[in-house]
């Protein structure tokens, strides 16, 4: 059997940054709430712009995009994804839910949903707070959210990385809009 051959960058049909969030508008945003790896929060960026997410909310301790090593990881979704800073989480998400946004926390609590059985409505906005590498998303964020889903493991440890984690629901996510027809 001959291996595949690689698609070209036209045949990628990727848009240009200055384009982006004018054709990305799915109804995802992400929150970072106190992220602290840069290196984190660049392939979240990364992982974000190839599934369409339409902003990022840096929050806290959560670096900003003029940091090198966000840079290095994103490349160039950081140019791409339109995000901003707020040293408040709880105030971005008081705003998004005053546009009528749900608030998802990627965390395992004692009422999460797991990812496996939880329906994203097909019209509905969704904001997904994603939380530090030790601590996960603060006590005080969380009784704000809406909801709070988890993803299920098997193995011994009890947590994904979180630019791994963000990557599996973005993708549960983007499959759900994929098969409403809703991207």
């Amino acid at each position: 059997m001959e291996l595949s051959v690689k698609k070209t960058m036209p045949e990628l049909n990727r848009l240009p940054n200055e384009q982006y969030a004018a054709v990305h508008t799915n109804g995802l945003v992400l929150i970072l709430d106190n992220v602290r790896s840069a290196f984190n929060v660049g392939s979240i960026f990364r992982t974000g712009d190839g599934f369409g997410v339409s902003h990022v909310y840096l929050c806290g301790i959560t670096c900003q995009t003029g940091n090198r090593e966000l840079q290095k990881t994103a490349l160039g979704a950081e140019i791409s994804v339109p995000s901003t800073y707020s040293e408040s989480t709880l105030e971005v998400i008081e705003r998004l839910k005053q546009e009528y946004f749900i608030i998802l926390a990627l965390e395992q609590t004692k009422d999460s949903h797991s990812l496996a059985n939880y329906t994203f409505t097909p019209q509905g906005k969704y904001a997904l707070v994603l939380g530090n590498e030790v601590e996960g998303v603060s006590e005080e964020v969380l009784k704000t959210c809406d909801d709070c889903i988890e993803i299920p493991q098997i193995g011994s440890k009890h947590s994904l990385n979180v630019a791994n984690a963000t990557s599996i629901v973005l993708w549960e996510f983007y499959k759900s809009r994929e098969n409403a027809n809703t991207i």
